[in-house]
């Protein structure tokens, strides 16, 4: 009988210490460029020092997180693509939509230029010119952030790229990096968020060929998952996050983080 009570304890004790652990933990949906930039590696353990918070990172491509995040597979969603964002948070998957930093997208290209392209500012201009030309250009085609952005730049450009899928128009479905290493395989212009790029290692001869149109600005948010909706979120845990990436602390923290001496993400929540 004694034996039966200490058992009984000793799982009650430990059902305690799993609703503890759950509590202290959370999944954030995330776009692959935060995780692939080395970003988390440096801002999760500075947020877990400080809360005793584990966050756990799902890195995929936007498309992807957004669903994961609706099929309740998440806590906070952490991407860059805002009308998706919007659309998250305005069919009930999403609490509040937060400005949390930005960097921007470049093309880049091998260092022979097939296109001559290289040193352009108008990325419209330069996308018109790599299809005039028949010039490779290697896409993720995985319906991330990225891929989002290339398409609606393809489109104010006039050109349809897919008309030309499978010809000098490449569709990867795989993620920046692979995708970088494709094209590169293959000699073909590759648009890339910059922080990737800084810290990709693969790069061999290719250079940014485009850059600083104000079109290629690219713009993360930050999102907590509605318990309304998915009901086994961890809130508590999930705002606390969110909102210290949001803080001056937090942001304090992203505005820290470089890579060759270079700041990969600026940070521009609101009244921050």
């Amino acid at each position: 009988m004694l034996g039966k009570t200490l058992g009984a304890g000793a799982v009650a004790l430990l059902l305690t210490g799993a609703a503890w652990a759950q509590d202290q933990s959370i999944i954030v949906q995330s776009t692959t460029s935060t995780a692939n930039s080395g970003l988390y590696e440096y801002l999760l353990p500075i947020f877990q020092d400080k809360t005793g918070i584990q966050v756990n990172v799902v890195a995929v491509g936007t498309g992807q997180a957004i669903k994961n995040a609706e099929n309740c597979d998440g806590d906070v969603l952490l991407v860059h693509a805002k009308a998706s964002e919007e659309a998250f948070v305005a069919a009930g998957f999403g609490t509040e939509r937060m400005d949390l930093m930005y960097n921007d997208f470049v093309i880049v290209g091998p260092a022979a230029d097939p296109a001559g392209v290289v040193g352009m500012t108008d990325v419209q201009g330069a996308l018109a010119q790599i299809a005039e030309k028949a010039a490779l250009f290697a896409s993720r085609g995985d319906d991330s952030g990225t891929h989002k952005k290339e398409l609606s730049l393809w489109s104010a450009s006039g050109v349809d790229p897919t008309a030309a899928s499978g010809q000098w128009y490449r569709e990867t479905g795989s993620g920046m990096g692979a995708t970088l290493n494709t094209g590169i395989g293959m000699g073909a212009y590759v648009m890339t968020d910059r922080a990737t790029w800084i810290t990709f290692g693969n790069k061999q001869d290719y250079i940014i060929a485009v850059q600083g149109d104000e079109d290629m600005f690219n713009q993360y948010g930050v999102i907590p998952v509605n318990p309304v909706t998915c009901p086994n979120v961890n809130v508590a845990a999930a705002q606390t996050f969110a909102d210290w990436l949001v803080s001056e602390d937090g942001q304090d923290a992203i505005a820290g983080y470089t890579v060759a001496d270079q700041q990969l993400f600026f940070p521009n929540a609101p009244d921050q």
